[in-house]
């Protein structure tokens, strides 16, 4: 039984919560009790295939019914679609399997932080109150209303119809001077597919910006840093695994892009090379968004690596200095032997540490991070590149690069 008089951050060490960002929600609710999801996000398979076909296999019968399916009257016939095909049949499927690769990833946040004793004890309830204020933001019903109000008042009216619609007559609508006259599988597309489709990207942007208010607020918290660890982020190093939970939402972000740019190759007449400004904007956007909460440490790194560096000098120095007094001028015991001498390990170890410190970075963020990040980008937009040239040749060329 609890004692009356323990403090919430009693309850916090001894029994410290798991941190999820996407367990919540009245979405999350509403999976839970059509048996779509469990409160561990299992069951990742039938929400897959549930949302994905409500998306997608009405919009492959309707256009079958108005002759749309492989031919008709439209220039982009629906099986010829490859925007629509990748975006609901690989990016939304990529986008509900992120949520439990980051539940996964990301549940033992809390417990890491506690035992690498990263929080003063007088800072637990700060950081207790942050993990909730978390919790709540992620469980508001008011937040995914107003993303629903966003995805039909800004996404589908304004972003959608003036910067994603082809200029051509497709399946799902015909363009005229004043607008786009929808067909009845455009308008199962534009009111319902669509609209899924950026409820679930936003909502995943916003659970970003729950994630860097709590790492911005745990960043305002004075950290146990140590200069010397290992991890050469002084403890820290646990976060840079983090990122990684992320690369099935950043590769759902390379799929629906290259359907975009597909769509424009095959119908429109566009190059592969006239899109590599937006690639490159976006990569250089989406790194932003998964290493840039990251940053919010900087300050504190940068402050620990300065003090270890003057701490680990001033010992360093004082050390060598009783190593030069003792056995380069004459200091040590007549019977105390050079070789096998504690003191030249103990030299050496001094160097280690140093060393580590004067490595040390201002943020959890390593290169294989960078680099595995972008991949996960750039990897569903590669098999454009089968568009400028043969497969052959395109092997060939890379086998010459590597070989």
């Amino acid at each position: 039984m609890n004692s009356p008089n323990a403090k919430p951050s009693d309850k916090l060490l001894r029994d410290p919560p798991d941190f999820s960002l996407v367990l919540g929600g009245p979405l999350f609710q509403f999976l839970r009790r059509a048996h779509l999801s469990d409160d561990a996000l299992e069951l990742a398979l039938q929400r897959i295939v549930v949302i994905a076909l409500l998306a997608w296999l009405p919009l492959l019968l309707l256009t079958a019914l108005e002759g749309q399916l492989i031919g008709g009257s439209a220039a982009v016939p629906f099986l010829m679609d490859a925007e629509v095909h990748i975006r609901f049949l690989v990016a939304v499927p990529l986008m509900i399997g992120a949520e439990l690769v980051v539940h996964h990833r990301m549940r033992w946040l809390v417990k890491q932080f506690l035992q690498r004793n990263l929080i003063p004890e007088s800072a637990l309830p700060r950081f207790d109150a942050a993990i909730h204020a978390a919790f709540r933001l992620r469980n508001s019903v008011v937040a995914e209303v107003l993303l629903i109000a966003l995805v039909y008042g800004v996404g589908i009216l304004i972003i959608w119809r003036l910067y994603m619609a082809l200029e051509a007559p497709t399946w799902f609508a015909t363009p005229y001077t004043e607008g786009y006259k929808l067909s009845l599988a455009g308008m199962w597309y534009v009111y319902l597919s669509l609209p899924l489709f950026q409820f679930l990207l936003l909502r995943w942007y916003f659970r970003i910006f729950i994630w860097v208010r709590f790492l911005w607020q745990v960043s305002r918290i004075e950290l146990n840093l140590v200069p010397t660890h290992p991890d050469r982020t002084g403890g820290l190093g646990f976060l840079a695994g983090t990122v990684y939970a992320f690369i099935p939402l950043l590769m759902a972000h390379g799929a629906f892009v290259a359907g975009n740019i597909a769509n424009r190759i095959f119908h429109l007449g566009s190059a592969l090379p006239e899109f590599k400004g937006e690639v490159a904007l976006m990569l250089v956007f989406l790194l932003f968004v998964v290493l840039g909460p990251l940053l919010v440490f900087a300050p504190q790194l940068a402050a620990a690596k300065r003090k270890g560096l003057n701490e680990y000098g001033a010992l360093a120095q004082r050390y060598v200095r009783e190593f030069d007094a003792k056995w380069l001028r004459g200091g040590a015991p007549a019977d105390e032997p050079f070789v096998g001498s504690a003191d030249v390990q103990s030299l050496a170890d001094m160097g280690n540490s140093f060393a580590v410190v004067q490595s040390m970075r201002i943020a959890p963020i390593s290169k294989d991070a960078v680099l595995r990040l972008a991949a996960a980008v750039v990897v569903p937009i590669l098999p454009l590149a089968l568009t400028m040239m043969p497969l052959e040749e395109l092997v060939k060329k890379l086998l010459g690069i590597l070989f």
